[in-house]
C-alpha cells in the first residue's frame, strides 16, 4: 500500500533538531522525499505497523506532529503531480 507521511516537528531546541533529522532518516530508509517533509512509503502491513511504531517512538507529542495518508493499493488513481520535481513510479525499478 502507499502512505503519504507528512510531519512538523519543532526545531526550537538542539533536542528538536535531533527529532527532525531522525524523523527524515526513517522516512528515507523506507520511501522518497516528494517534499521537504512529505514522503511516499510503498509498504505491506507489516512494514507499515513497523514504520508507524519507529515514527511514533521519535515524536514529542506536545510539541510535533505526523500526519499518515493510507492511500491503499489501488493509489495510481488518487496521486496526481505537476510541477518542476520529476515523479518517480514507486512501484518502478531503483538503480542504485
Amino acid at each position: 500500500m502507499l502512505v503519504l507521511i507528512s510531519y512538523d516537528v519543532n526545531t526550537e531546541d538542539a533536542a528538536g533538531r535531533r527529532r527532525l533529522r531522525r524523523i527524515a532518516k526513517i522516512c528515507t530508509n523506507w520511501g522518497q522525499r516528494v517534499q521537504f517533509s512529505v514522503f511516499e512509503c510503498l509498504v505491506d502491513n507489516a512494514q507499515w505497523i513497523q514504520l508507524r511504531a519507529a515514527l511514533q517512538a521519535e515524536i514529542d507529542e506536545e510539541k510535533d506532529s505526523l500526519r499518515f495518508y493510507l492511500l491503499g493499493n489501488h493509489w495510481r488513481g488518487k496521486v496526481e503531480h505537476l510541477g518542476c520535481k520529476k515523479s518517480y513510479d514507486p512501484e518502478g525499478p531503483l538503480i542504485f
